[in-house]
């Protein structure tokens, strides 16, 4: 009885302990995750990873990284052939429906949160309550055509006037423009063609071409928890009230030149 008493007081310990709990939960996801890719290590260090962008330039070199990642990997020739990337969903669209100064009706002003509703309707996707309540709250995995029926996330739509709230900060041209100059640069098979001139978009960020495409391969990489311009990282530490934070160097070589008014 009293060796009951004992467990039960190690137990209920246990259960009180939120990182106890976080910590064998962990554990048994990782080792059944591991099993079936065959591996062996830590989980969730080696798979997910995750750094704040604090503006503009970190927002558009994760863009370009992204969106360039099939070209850079050499299984397409062009930003158009890729796959699974927004750019060449946007490019397979019409224009106006990528520009948020084309479509400013639909959009709200600045000071209004509302999401854009940009994207068609899908006309087989369900609209009762009950069903979509269903499908996200079930615990069965649904198959892949009732998946299928859902509506698509919209994409944020490009927004160069900054007067839009929910808008991604750039042209839609401009960015056009630098993700093809990039792409030539970071194929395999066309590495090395540094254009002469610098992107308008580049210009505009304060960003050198150059630079940019020295770490357009491991520009995550040089940084840790967070990414941009010197002046974001600095204002960071002193919030978090630490000294340094990594990637610094590497900020102030690709987001560190003069911004074009």
């Amino acid at each position: 009885m009293a060796r009951a008493e004992e467990y039960a007081d190690e137990y209920r310990g246990r259960l009180h302990d939120l990182s106890w709990f976080m910590r064998v939960l962990n554990e048994s996801i990782a080792r059944r995750a591991n099993a079936e890719d065959k591996v062996r290590g830590r989980f969730w260090e080696g798979r997910f990873k995750s750094q704040a962008l604090l503006d503009e330039q970190a927002l558009l070199a994760a863009m370009s990284y992204v969106d360039l990642n099939p070209v850079r990997a050499g299984v397409c020739e062009g930003l158009e052939d890729s796959t699974h990337t927004s750019i060449a969903r946007r490019l397979s669209q019409p224009q106006e429906e990528t520009t948020a100064t084309q479509v400013g009706e639909a959009l709200p002003e600045r000071g209004d949160d509302r999401p854009p509703l940009l994207h068609k309707t899908n006309t087989d996707a369900p609209t009762d309550p009950a069903i979509i309540s269903g499908i996200f709250n079930s615990e069965v995995l649904r198959e892949e055509r009732v998946l299928r029926s859902l509506q698509p996330a919209p994409l944020m739509p490009f927004d160069g006037t900054g007067r839009f709230e929910a808008g991604i900060p750039f042209s839609w041209p401009d960015y056009v423009e630098l993700t093809q100059i990039l792409g030539r640069c970071v194929h395999p098979t066309k590495r090395g063609r540094i254009p002469e001139g610098t992107p308008k978009l580049l210009a505009r960020m304060g960003m050198g071409t150059d630079a940019f495409i020295a770490h357009s391969f491991d520009l995550f990489h040089s940084f840790g928890s967070a990414i941009g311009a010197p002046a974001s990282l600095v204002d960071l530490a002193a919030r978090r009230q630490c000294q340094y934070l990594r990637g610094i160097r590497t900020a102030r070589d690709v987001f560190g030149q003069q911004a074009a008014i």
